[in-house]
């Protein structure tokens, strides 16, 4: 319970996102496309969360890492909850995408 608590409001270990991208993370971008037109992070891709399923093909390396990012959290939560269901074996959520680039 514990765990699952600490897991809910974000009191997990510290994730080190640069040294994701050092080996070579894929920054995956689940907002709408117009909210990623209107600003995103150098290099990640955009697959909004709603249509996550359909285009999961593009994702081929189920063990490169992938770090979600969205507005605030709550998307890419759900986008690695489902790329862990589909076999992705290193899934990280980054939460908000100007937070996470403040952190890479």
């Amino acid at each position: 319970m514990l765990s699952t608590l600490k897991q809910l409001f974000g009191f997990g270990p510290k994730i080190d996102f640069t040294e994701l991208l050092k080996q070579n993370a894929l920054i995956l971008d689940v907002r709408t496309n117009n909210e990623f037109k209107a600003g995103n992070i150098k290099k990640s891709i955009n697959i909004p969360v709603d249509v996550l399923h359909k285009n999961i093909n593009k994702l081929k390396d189920k063990n490169r890492p992938i770090v979600t990012c969205c507005a605030s959290g709550a998307r890419s939560r759900m986008a690695k909850r489902y790329l862990k269901s589909q076999g992705y074996t290193q899934v990280y959520n980054g939460g908000g995408w100007k937070s996470l680039q403040s952190k890479i």
